[in-house]
């Protein structure tokens, strides 16, 4: 019969040397059939690295406005850029009501879909994407659900 190390093709561990925690997890979620059942409803799992842009209708009707002379005088700044904003420059202002430079937000909304501040998110193109946050939002308000249904028995 073969060792432990010899079936899972790995090394024993040194003296004072850690085992890979997050690897060990993978491998746990991988050999449960939960990582496969993810795979196979979702087509791919979405993290921070692997976003899909916003959805370019979005960014196109996004609202434009100019820098008054109050907003001037405040001396914000573009957060992407870290410049002052001038008297009479344009900008645009995302749903959160954050405003950049039109030149600093749209290179960054063609790759990711989120405020670089606030990280709101904005719709996409990515249906898979759009599916997998609806997923995910009917999954928080049933765990609210259930938590004020047991509140309601048991408190």
């Amino acid at each position: 019969m073969a060792s432990y190390f010899d079936e899972h093709d790995c090394e024993p561990l040194n003296d004072g040397e850690q085992p890979n925690h997050l690897l060990h997890m993978a491998r746990l979620l991988l050999d449960s059939g939960l990582a496969a059942e993810w795979d196979i409803e979702y087509g791919r799992v979405f993290g921070r690295d692997n976003v899909p842009p916003a959805s370019k209708k979005v960014v196109e009707n996004l609202p434009t406005s100019v820098i008054s002379n109050s907003e001037a005088a405040l001396e914000r700044k573009c957060p992407v850029c870290i410049a002052n904003f001038d008297l009479d420059e344009e900008v645009k202002q995302l749903p959160c009501q954050h405003k950049f430079h039109t030149d600093c937000i749209l290179p960054w909304l063609a790759k990711v879909n989120s405020c670089p501040l606030c990280r709101y998110e904005l719709p996409t193109d990515d249906e898979d994407y759009e599916n997998f946050k609806k997923h995910k939002a009917r999954a928080k308000q049933r765990e609210y659900e259930l938590e004020n249904l047991h509140n309601s028995m048991f408190g």
